[in-house]
Parts: C-alpha cells; structure tokens; sequence
C-alpha cells in the first residue's frame, strides 16, 4: 500500500525557483515538501560561472550558489526528495494530491517550478561544451567573452538582438542562419547589418563544435555551395528558442500557445492553491534574480491561501 504523507505546501522542482520557493515558505512555518526527479538547483548547476547575482561580485560557479540554495531551503524546514511526479488531483479544493512513483502526497497549495530548457541544435560537441564555451544565454554570459571571438546560432528576434548586444564585450560575431534570410523584425536586422562587428553567414548551418578544454572552434557548411569549413572561435551562443518542461503539468492548468504557465502578479494559476514560479511561467525575462522573485512571491500568496483554511 502506497503511504500518504501531508504537508501544507508541495513545490515542484528545485531550481532557483522551487528552492527560494521553499525558503519562504519554510521560514513561514510550513511544512515544505519539494520534488524535483533530477538534482537540486536546476540549469545553474551547468553553468560554469554566474557573476550578476546580487551579493557575490566575484564570478561563482553555477554548483556553488546551487547548493547555497539547497542548503537555505533545508536550514528552514524545506524537505527536499528526489522523485518522479506521475500524476495529480486538484479535483478536491481543500486537499490536492501530487503522486509519484514512492508515495502519494496531500497538501493545500502547490508551486510548479519546473522551469523551461534550451532547444538544443543537437550536434557533436554542443552537449560536451555546455558551460565550456557553449551557452544560451547572452544576459549571463557576454562578459566571460570580452574581446573573444563568438558565433550565435539563429535566426529570430532573440538571435539577432542578442547578437547585437554581443558587440559590447566581444571583437567578432559570426551571426548563423540556415535560410536565406531571417525571421527577426526587419529594424532588428538592419541594426545587425549595419554593426561591424557582426559577419552574417545565411545559408549555413553548424555541423560540429569542436575544441580541447573548451571551445575553438565550429564546423559549419554553407548549404547553397555545398562548402564545409571551420570558423576559429571562443564561444557558440545558441538561440533556437526554449521550451518550458510543462509536460507534467495538467491540462486544466492554463498555458499560453507556446505552453508556458499564465500566472497573476500573485503567480497564482486559474485554480485556487495553484501557483507557478520561474521559467515555466509566462514572462518578460528568464533569469537567476527573477525565478528566485517569483518564488517567494508564489511562497508568500501561497502562504496566504493555506491561512484561509
């Protein structure tokens, strides 16, 4: 017989999101469960080093202020379980059921922290350089890059807007582009085309990234002439969109088309006790600072809920 344990408050994922989640709701004297089916602190775990979290100028690496987090969580109470979420129940409002493969859960509130992951382009090396010279974001990484060499992978508004804002650290950037021409607005890019430090190669795609301890160089072919060749370079940024790890997530949970979660200025959902924090949700920018926002602020509206009962 599967055991049935009861909490005041489940959050899903222990991202920046979750685990801030569960600072406040801990420190609120809740009692906190968190479920995350992988390892505690999400992508800043692959991230090599994070220097724009407020408090820690100098760069750290992404593990460090992971298990700072962790460890937060924990000092307040925050039980944190590594466990596979199989299924919910929110058809009762005064007791909701988060069921997993080791046990069913009640609680009154719940937070979905899961967060969203970074389309990959799926070639040889961009797996092995993540955090080595491969990122995804320009926001968290640029400075590491000053007067380097990069190229950014895409084509759409994020691509080319992101390849512009690269030309405030970097020497060169190659901007690459599988068609004939690209998607993003057309102001955006004439602003590309007019910078001089950005070379546009349409018609190509990368075939692999190659480096030793990080990354030198890319392979990529330009797909009119049939031509492969190398490009030496520091860094690839890679820009084919995100996609939010919503799939656990049910459906009467509204999302918007592109299947991230629509929340309030409460980060509550369209079900009472149901609230969404970080990545996953529908919002302006996907950082460190804002997911660990969202999460007290999902933390303490939660907090206000379960003290209706």
């Amino acid at each position: 017989m599967i055991e049935k344990k009861i909490y005041d408050i489940i959050i899903i994922g222990a991202g920046p999101a979750g685990l801030s989640a569960g600072v406040y709701a801990g420190r609120a004297g809740l009692k906190t469960l968190i479920i995350e089916n992988q390892f505690p602190g999400g992508q800043i775990v692959i991230t090599e080093s994070i220097e724009n979290y407020p408090g820690f100028s100098e760069p750290m690496p992404g593990y460090e202020l992971a298990i700072k987090f962790q460890e937060h969580a924990q000092k307040f109470g925050a039980l944190i379980v590594t466990e596979r979420v199989v299924a919910f129940d929110f058809s009762t409002s005064d007791e909701y059921l988060v069921k997993t493969e080791k046990a069913d859960y009640l609680c009154k509130a719940v937070i979905f922290c899961t967060g969203a992951s970074p389309r990959k382009i799926n070639i040889p090396g961009e797996s092995e350089f993540t955090g080595r010279g491969v990122s995804y974001c320009a926001t968290c990484d640029a400075a590491f890059f000053k007067n380097k060499t990069v190229a950014v992978i895409g084509g759409g508004d994020t691509a080319v807007e992101e390849a512009i804002y690269l030309t405030k650290f970097v020497n060169k950037v190659y901007l690459i582009h599988r068609r004939d021409k690209f998607r993003a607005v057309n102001i955006i890019v004439e602003r590309a085309k007019s910078n001089a430090l950005i070379e546009i190669k349409l018609n190509h795609i990368p075939l692999e990234i190659q480096g030793k301890n990080s990354v030198e160089k890319i392979i990529v072919e330009n797909i009119l002439l049939k031509e492969k060749y190398e490009i030496a370079l520091d860094g690839v940024f890679i820009f084919t969109g995100y996609k939010p790890n919503s799939d656990i997530i049910p459906a009467e949970i509204l999302r918007n088309q592109q299947g991230y979660i629509i929340i309030d200025k409460q980060q509550a959902t369209n079900i009472p006790g149901i609230y969404a924090a970080g990545d996953v949700c529908d919002k302006f920018l996907r950082q460190v600072i804002t997911a660990c926002s969202d999460g007290a602020t999902a933390a303490y509206a939660a907090m206000r809920y379960i003290e209706k009962y």
